[in-house]
């Protein structure tokens, strides 16, 4: 039977033979890998990524991770280029082709035909002295001694490896395009992601929902308020519509344990004054993290200091930024 102890032990073996693997790329990158990223860089046309088995779904990763993150890309792979797919490849686009060998046989066919067609070929081979190292341009040279699969056959360290060279292609190429937050949520709308980089507060308060009362109004009518809104509060507000205090849930329990009589008493009287707040052109997940530090649940909106209404915790989640 293969004991705890022995799956743990392969598991660290795995993870320290692909480590050092990726470690020994470090000090192999060299005005190959610089004059590549310039390259891509500077180029009018794509960057096509183009692999076989394994390393054509590195090279489907590697695609999705460049558009992402502003440089255009698009995946062909290499079996079905040298069956019509080739056709994607326009004059101006960078073919980059991964293999760990460099030696299968639709590299073979393949480099030939791109070289034929004029396109720069950049190659990203384990193999230094195979056919796609001296036939390409430039040469992305990921190191792999032996894979972390026993047999030494599966692909695993070298697509690892694979992947880190695409991921730092990416990251030099984001940088120097000066692609910013924003850009990113440009072309990462959906999901939580993009929403945690666009979605702002004044997305989430509704106008309809925006309890208030003045700084005189009564405990009945304050009351009142925080029910027919049911988010468990209501902005406490002065005559020239700023903010003065908040009512919450607890405020009410707290004054039912500090006062015998309650008909005198006032909106102001048993406010919390400066409450935390925060301005409606801010982003959504800053609402949600002022809340997570502060342990409530609701937070008032300011629009220039004016009162602009309330977000609730359960608004947040419901748009699953987290």
């Amino acid at each position: 039977m293969y004991s705890t102890k022995n799956i743990l032990n392969t598991a660290k073996d795995v993870i320290e033979n692909e480590t050092a693997a990726i470690a020994k790329m470090v000090s192999g990158l060299d005005e190959h890998f610089s004059e590549t990223v310039r390259l891509m860089y500077e180029g009018r046309g794509r960057v096509v990524v183009s692999g076989i088995g394994k390393s054509a779904i590195v090279a489907a990763k590697i695609v999705a991770t460049l558009n992402s993150t502003g440089t255009p890309a698009i995946f062909m792979h290499a079996a079905d280029a040298i069956h019509g797919d080739l056709g994607v490849i326009q004059p101006d686009d960078i073919v980059l082709c991964l293999s760990k060998s460099g030696n299968t046989a639709e590299i073979k066919i393949l480099v030939p035909l791109i070289k034929n067609m004029g396109n720069t070929l950049v190659g990203m081979v384990s193999q230094p002295d195979s056919y796609l190292a001296q036939h390409a341009d430039y040469v992305l040279h990921v190191p792999v001694d032996k894979e972390a699969c026993p047999n030494n056959l599966a692909p695993t360290t070298s697509t690892t490896a694979q992947m880190v060279m695409g991921d730092a292609l990416a990251i030099c190429l984001l940088k120097m395009r000066g692609f910013t937050a924003q850009d990113f949520a440009r072309v990462h709308p959906g999901g939580s992601l993009g929403k945690k980089l666009y979605l702002r507060v004044s997305d989430l308060i509704d106008p309809a929902r925006k309890p208030q009362v003045n700084l005189h109004d009564t405990i009945p009518q304050s009351i009142m308020v925080i029910s027919a809104n049911r988010l468990g509060a209501t902005a406490v507000v002065d005559e020239n519509g700023r903010l003065a205090g908040i009512i919450t849930d607890g405020d009410v329990r707290r004054m039912l344990g500090k006062w015998q009589q309650f008909d005198k008493l006032t909106a102001g009287d048993i406010m919390t004054k400066n409450p935390k707040f925060v301005e409606a052109g801010e982003m959504a997940i800053k609402a949600f993290n002022l809340m997570d530090e502060n342990q409530i649940s609701q937070l008032v909106v300011t629009d220039n200091g004016q009162y602009a209404g309330m977000v609730h915790v359960h608004d947040i989640l419901r748009e699953g930024i987290v």
